[in-house]
């Protein structure tokens, strides 16, 4: 009997897990924004570079779960089964919800374990097409003349966008605040800026560079210390510190996590892989392209990543603080 109750036992295990990690179940990435968004556009990309750097069959998806910021989808993982199965894809809103949330359903140190580090992401601010004027100057100078008449478009509460509108309206001290127009994801926000129902916006390069360079927005200035004269089209315009917005510097990563308690061996398993797709020619290629910058240092091992997150929300926590007579 007990015999057969191991050969039971044996069988069960191997019809539940298969073969060897990840088996044949689908590896979901979570990104906890809409689809076509910046995030998403990363995601997507990363998901193609580690299937071909993991091996062994592995298949991955990517799963939209938006909402609230991001923290919707970022509770789905952190309430997820720790079986390497389910992963999350967030950025820089990792560090920035605990500010912009009085309640969060998980805690960004303690509630996950950190893969590693993806890219960083330079922003940019943009208009509409129909602005009358192609300088950052003057078109500070109309915001400051004409805030309260104009609208600012972002993708949400605690989305990328919304982080930057904040920081932007703050940093040029503006009288009386832009009027705030929020949308379900980045995708409608851009439909509604190149149509004309918005006014301005400031978001990733990695879902604005192929609307400047088709004349769909206009672009005024990137939001890194120095302009990015190594970009074939974003070279042109220049940072938000060079125009005199003294310690600007906002640049949006995104960064890899499992659920809290994740077996190790499933870990480094993921974090080679991520890793792998880092150093991809074809990942990167894409990457540059949309003026994001492949991440090479400690921040893609599991530490280095952590304090690096540790460190951003004690940065940003101030900064959020200052910029909140700005949020709607």
């Amino acid at each position: 009997m007990k015999r057969l109750l191991a050969a039971a036992l044996a069988v069960t295990a191997l019809s539940t897990f298969g073969q060897a990690y990840p088996g044949s179940r689908p590896i979901a990435i979570v990104v906890p924004f809409a689809a076509g968004g910046p995030t998403d556009r990363v995601a997507r990309d990363l998901a193609e570079a580690m299937r071909k750097t993991m091996g062994g069959g592995a298949h991955f998806v990517v799963e939209n779960v938006g909402g609230a910021g991001g923290t919707i989808g970022a509770t789905k993982v952190a309430k997820a089964a720790p079986d390497g199965h389910t992963l999350l894809l967030f950025h820089i809103g990792m560090a920035s919800t605990p500010a912009l949330y009085r309640k969060l359903q998980y805690k960004p140190l303690e509630d996950f374990e950190y893969l590693g580090l993806v890219n960083e992401v330079p922003m940019t601010l943009i208009g509409k097409p129909q602005l009358p004027f192609t300088t950052y100057r003057d078109f500070e100078a109309y915001i400051r003349a004409n805030a309260s008449k104009l609208n600012l478009a972002h993708a949400g509460l605690g989305s990328a966008s919304h982080l930057c509108g904040l920081m932007w309206q703050h940093a040029v001290k503006l009288n009386e605040a832009m009027t705030t127009v929020h949308f379900g994801g980045t995708a409608r926000a851009m439909t509604a800026l190149v149509g004309g129902q918005v006014d301005v916006m400031c978001d990733q390069t990695t879902n604005t560079t192929g609307q400047i360079e088709s004349g769909r927005v206009k672009a005024f200035a990137v939001t890194t210390p120095k302009a990015l004269s190594g970009h074939r089209l974003l070279k042109h315009y220049p940072s938000l510190q060079e125009m005199g917005l003294k310690d600007f510097n906002l640049t949006i990563w995104h960064g890899l996590y499992a659920p809290k308690g994740t077996s190790p061996a499933v870990l480094t398993q993921l974090n080679r892989a991520m890793k792998a797709a880092l150093k991809d020619p074809a990942f990167i290629q894409k990457q540059e392209g949309l003026g994001a910058m492949v991440v090479t240092d400690g921040r893609t091992e599991p530490e280095g990543h952590k304090a690096f997150v540790a460190a951003e929300i004690v940065k940003l926590k101030p900064v959020i603080e200052a910029a909140g007579k700005f949020a709607d």
